[in-house]
């Protein structure tokens, strides 16, 4: 559907149209109440009510394991006095009560205890694993928003081009095939038999020494050292795990953009902006900024998607992230690096999620906790 000035706009649709460009604009009169003007601290209310929540699960996770999981990690080697003194390290001493009141003032002080699998602090561990893994997300993220925002605007602006028809299923194949599977293709064709891709062992070139540590970040602290053979080498790594991510997560969010553009395209407020002669430029800035909101929040959920994907293709491709760390950590029984894992993962979420409401909150107030009544 394209953009096209209507052959006859009535009054009510003119009126409808100036009503809705008023609230476009928010030129509002009226004194906003306290509980508009703090409408950010409910989702942040509920942010820090869901991480307590995982707080808990992730502690009785460890509690509703069968047998003991200094036994099931050390395969049986502790008894006795041994095996009594690594429980209290653990934290596993005591009432289920106290416990849980260790596990929570070691969490107010970041500690997140000590891994057995690798005997360092699972803090430690985690400074080291989560930047890699958020860096191969960030990448993802980027990819898969430029590639979907120029594919929805192509295929809702040229609707009978057999290229767009085809984009258009491919968007309706969302979820259609696994990460797994489109990476596993992708190395065999990509890596296998065209060699274009390098060998998926690792994110630095086997031949290559890697970058002192600043930021935890493998390509910026590259960067930061100045060594361009090492971030080249980091990003030809990523690029074949990026593309799997944005291959299979973008037609998700091509199909929500294209709903969307389509709504915002028939909607009254375009009418009315295109039957008084505003430039083709301020048309498409509000077709996209009453579509955005809801793809927004599209792109957080993708967030999820990416970083839950990330466990499957950082083993795939040998990159040893977080993603690698959950696996060993199951191979191994850590139960207390997994507990660690499980919890960060989903505050990152918690996270993104709320800067997804209040960026969406921000591009359509009427979002916000009340004004969607009084606006609508």
């Amino acid at each position: 559907m394209t953009v096209r000035e209507p052959d006859i706009v009535d009054d009510a649709t003119r009126a409808e149209a100036e009503r809705l460009a008023a609230l476009d604009t928010s030129l509002t009169a009226r004194r906003r109440s306290v509980r508009e003007r703090l409408w950010f601290l409910r989702p942040a209310g509920l942010t820090v009510a869901n991480v307590l929540v995982f707080v808990l699960v992730s502690f009785f996770l460890v509690q509703l394991i069968p047998g003991d999981p200094v036994v099931s990690a050390t395969g049986g080697r502790l008894s006795g006095a041994e095996l009594e003194q690594a429980r209290e390290s653990y934290g596993l001493t005591g009432s289920w009560i106290q416990q849980l009141g260790t596990y929570l003032t070691q969490l107010a002080h970041l500690d997140f205890g000590t891994s057995i699998a690798t005997g360092r602090p699972v803090a430690q561990d985690l400074a080291t694993r989560v930047p890699a893994t958020l860096e191969l997300v960030f990448w993802g993220l980027l990819l898969a928003s430029a590639v979907s925002l120029v594919t929805a605007h192509f295929i809702v602006t040229h609707r009978r081009n057999r290229f767009a028809k085809l984009l258009t299923a491919y968007a309706r194949s969302a979820g259609a095939l696994p990460e797994y599977v489109i990476g596993i293709a992708f190395l065999f064709v990509f890596y296998a038999e065209l060699h274009w891709a390098p060998a998926p062992s690792g994110r630095l070139d086997p031949l290559l020494i890697a970058p002192p540590t600043v930021t935890n970040f493998p390509m910026v602290d590259a960067l930061i050292t100045g060594d361009p053979a090492a971030f080249a080498s980091y990003a030809q790594h990523l690029v074949l795990p990026v593309v799997v991510m944005v291959v299979a997560h973008s037609p998700l969010l091509i199909k929500m953009l294209i709903v969307n553009l389509d709504q915002a395209i028939d909607d009254p407020a375009t009418r009315f902006r295109v039957a008084s002669g505003a430039s083709r430029r301020t048309v498409l800035a509000s077709i996209y900024r009453r579509a955005l909101p809801s793809a927004v929040a599209t792109l957080g959920m993708l967030f999820g998607l990416f970083l839950g994907g990330a466990v499957v293709l950082e083993s795939l491709f040998g990159l040893g992230g977080l993603g690698q760390y959950a696996v060993d950590a199951v191979n191994a029984s850590d139960v207390f690096a997994l507990r660690s894992f499980l919890l960060v993962t989903a505050a990152m979420c918690l996270v993104i999620y709320l800067v997804t409401d209040i960026v969406t909150m921000l591009l359509d107030s009427r979002r916000r906790a009340g004004v969607a009544g009084k606006d609508a």
